[in-house]
């Protein structure tokens, strides 16, 4: 490649537009014009590059990047840019070898190649020199058979993905053939239609292409193939969100698949659009008017996430074959570094939109990149704190969205309480009762007054009541000094986070999958967290023994290991007995820290295993609680016990929950008084045991279990089961358990199993924070009646099978 790059700078060609020139020089004109005059409108086309022209990128100095890395991944896998070759017709045009040449020049940078239907050599042969994914590019004729062969062929090829190229059916008059009365030159032809009757696109496109096209082709495709479906020629929100809603993996925002109206928008400037249409549900590719690395990296930073290149590599291959095209791929990979350096940025991850700017004077470009001018109050999102663009959060407000676009579907999807439990008379019960606590004690009436109105001491009001309730139900004898008490377990989670994690070298360990407040709340600090996968029988201690390991080898330092040792949110499992003692001893002999969620055992039914505290003699476990899910959800009253020492400098001695509870000052000052007086009030009523009052409550959670289980074995019998590969835990209390499906789960099949089958559930895969859990389905059975339950797993049994009849055998776990 370096002798390459000489020799083509020996030549003068160092630019794509070097190339351009070159290639134009040594081709038929007429050739030179069928390449260059694209399908649609040529003024539509313009304003692709023009709109590129337009956007200034903001330079930074200074920034210490070193050498920025240009690698993505997409579908899984690596790509060395975010750039892709686009579909293009008859590379035996530019050359004789066509595509065969430029797939092994894809393969040598790294990048995709999408074949066009209309290659001039076949796939098996393009195959066969390939070691870069292909993709191709589909066009659906009106003889679905004939397309049918060609993705069976391409697919047996090892071809990895298929574009469907969604305004096709309209070509458009290619004006320059028209005036040169181009046809293609003898011995140039479609090589994988031989025998099918077509010659070329002119002769064929409006008759042949299927014109009366809707979105239920996507429902045939995955009728024919497994492969990932990319929607190209999108050019607006609603067609994007309608894309992603019929089953596209991916899209393109592209103006030149097909006819276009003229003077329709560039490429650019309906990208952010487009993007913000379907944040994080799948990916979004630009193609058209890329001309240099600047432009990848605009449109990265207009929320793409990779560009097609088209026709610079039919320049190259014209110019020297595969070298050529290696060549042309080169210069745009070297220009996007160089621009990637010169804004200071190190990765493809940390390209945002701060980045570009528009030409004084374009209030078109400006309005398509929503880029304020310097005189604006609005803030940048890039320059928000990182966690705000996590995608878990996308994700998270995806499902709240797909819950409040189908209000009459089923879901299985909150984790909370059912309402049937609460009356509102109860909150003044239970407030007067703490109220009269208060007096028995020799409060005065200003004191009792105070008690409620006041801000009250940041540690919390009602600790000793908290503690005797931990030692009656739960076994866990700590002084109330110990306890904080909390704006929810959320506030537990973060104060112990924020504590514990001081250097850039800790590590917090978290058992994957896990609650997503947790991975939240290190991501809110900027904590350094490594997932410890559960194998499919539950957590195992061996598996973190080896991370922490890991950790440290790689120069490290694990602090805490999170785990909900009962009815674990999303899963569903429990740790027994016998690894809840190998974990103490673990975390003892490793010198680290154990964060024991537990807010399910309550309302769960029979005898619980002890907690992971109350067996604890070496002060390992920071106990984290809440009483949202067991007694008052509205009042979001939780605690956290930290009964550990903490020595300072001086040698000094004081325990870890003063050192939370300085934290907690400066976030929420205090948990809301009267929240805290309803729930002592609640635990004083019971006598200081929070289990009698979930006795029914934990019965019915029990029962919901059981009737969900019950309606999973009845509509899926043993034998679909096996032939399906479907299977499900049977936990024993708690909200959740797991569904592992023959398909990727993900936002795309959630939103058809809301809209068509009117049942909604949570993906598994939000709940892997390093990735994970594409074939599982959390279903959660608090919230439902009964008879809802029966219904909801009715609908979701059809749901399933409809999408296992479509789509690729789940891999073994």
């Amino acid at each position: 490649m370096k002798g390459l790059k000489s020799d083509a700078a020996r030549a003068g060609l160092l630019t794509l537009a070097d190339y351009a020139g070159k290639a134009r020089e040594g081709m038929d004109p007429h050739v030179w014009d069928f390449i260059e005059g694209g399908a649609g409108q040529e003024r539509t086309l313009a304003a692709n590059s023009e709109a590129f022209d337009r956007v200034r990128l903001s330079p930074r100095v200074l920034a210490g990047v070193g050498r920025p890395d240009t690698r993505t991944e997409i579908f899984g896998q690596a790509w060395s840019a975010p750039v892709a070759i686009a579909p293009m017709a008859y590379h035996t045009l530019a050359h004789s070898v066509g595509e065969v040449a430029t797939a092994r020049a894809a393969g040598s940078a790294g990048v995709p190649f999408v074949v066009s239907t209309f290659a001039g050599r076949t796939f098996e042969d393009i195959a066969a020199h390939a070691s870069a994914p292909l993709w191709l590019q589909v066009y659906c004729f009106r003889d679905r058979a004939t397309t049918r062969q060609l993705i069976e062929r391409a697919e047996g090829a090892g071809f990895e993905a298929l574009v469907l190229t969604a305004d096709a059916p309209y070509l458009g008059r290619r004006l320059r053939d028209l005036r040169n009365d181009f046809r293609l030159p003898n011995g140039i032809a479609p090589a994988n239609l031989a025998g099918t009757g077509f010659a070329s696109p002119g002769d064929h496109a409006l008759a042949e292409f299927d014109a009366g096209l809707d979105w239920s082709v996507m429902e045939w495709l995955r009728s024919v193939s497994s492969l990932p479906i990319v929607v190209k020629g999108i050019l607006s929100a609603s067609d994007a969100r309608a894309a992603c809603m019929a089953g596209a993996q991916a899209i393109v925002v592209s103006n030149h698949g097909g006819r276009q109206l003229d003077g329709a928008p560039a490429t650019l400037e309906v990208l952010p659009e487009v993007v913000a249409a379907v944040p994080g549900t799948c990916p979004v590719f630009l193609d058209g008017g890329i001309r240099r690395g600047g432009d990848v990296l605009a449109a990265i930073a207009l929320g793409a996430d990779a560009v097609f290149l088209g026709r610079p590599v039919l320049h190259g291959l014209a110019v020297s074959q595969e070298e050529g095209v290696e060549s042309v791929l080169g210069i745009i990979v070297d220009e996007l570094t160089e621009a990637m350096a010169l804004t200071g940025t190190r990765s493809i991850e940390d390209i945002g939109p701060g980045l570009v700017r528009s030409e004084a004077g374009t209030s078109s470009v400006v309005e398509a990149i929503k880029q304020p001018s310097p005189d604006e109050s609005e803030l940048r999102k890039e320059e928000l704190h990182g966690s705000l663009r996590d995608p878990v959060l996308d994700t998270m407000n995806f499902l709240n969205e797909i819950t409040h676009r189908y209000p009459d579907a089923v879901s299985f999807a909150p984790g909370r309480p059912y309402d049937g439990f609460f009356e509102t008379e109860q909150i003044f019960t239970y407030l007067r009762r703490y109220l009269a606590h208060l007096e028995a004690g020799g409060a005065s009436p200003d004191r009792v007054r105070s008690a409620l109105f006041q801000y009250g001491p940041t540690s919390g009001q009602i600790r000793e009541v908290i503690a005797d309730w931990l030692r009656k139900d739960e076994y866990i004898d700590v002084a109330p000094e110990a306890v904080v008490v909390t704006v929810g377990c959320q506030e537990a989670m973060f104060l112990a986070v924020r504590a514990l994690i001081s250097e850039p070298e800790d590590v917090l360990l978290v058992s994957s999958p896990c609650y997503v407040g947790i991975t939240g709340a290190a991501r809110l600090v900027d904590a350094e967290l490594t997932a410890v996968a559960e194998s499919r029988e539950g957590f195992r201690c061996a598996d973190l023994e080896r991370a922490i390991h890991a950790e440290r080898a790689r120069g490290r330092r694990p602090r805490a290991f999170y785990v909900i040792p009962d009815h674990a949110n999303p899963s569903g499992t429990s740790i027994p007995l016998g690894v809840r003692k190998e974990l103490l001893e673990l975390a003892s002999r490793e010198g680290i820290l154990l964060l024991e969620d537990s807010p399910y055992r309550l309302v769960s039914p029979g005898q619980q295993l002890p907690t992971l505290k109350s067996l604890d003699h070496d002060r390992r476990v920071i106990h984290l609680g809440s009483f949202s899910k067991t007694l008052f959800p509205g009042a979001r009253v939780g605690f956290v016990v930290a009964d550990q020492k903490v020595v300072d400098d001086k040698g000094g001695t004081g325990l870890l929950a003063d050192e939370l509870t300085k934290i907690k000052s400066m976030v929420t000052v205090n948990t809301s008084p009267v929240a805290q007086a309803v729930v002592a009030g609640m635990l004083l009523a019971a006598d200081g045991r929070a289990s009698e009052l979930n006795s029914k409550t934990a019965a019915y959670y029990g029962e919901a279990m059981r009737v969900t289980l019950e309606q999973l074995e009845k509509v899926f019998p043993p034998d679909e089961r096996e032939a399906l590969g479907i299977y499900w835990n049977a936990p024993s209390g708690g909200f959740f358990l797991a569904l592992t499906v023959p398909f990727r789960a993900d936002n795309i099949a959630l939103g058809r199993s809301a809209e068509e089958f009117g049942v909604i559930w949570t993906p598994m895969s939000y709940f892997y924070p390093q990735g994970g859990g594409e074939f599982g389905i959390r279903l959660s059975v608090s919230y439902l009646t009964h008879a809802e339950i029966a219904d909801g797993i009715e609908r979701l049994a059809q749901f399933v099978r409809a999408e296992a009849h479509t789509s690729a055998p789940q891999p073994a776990p």
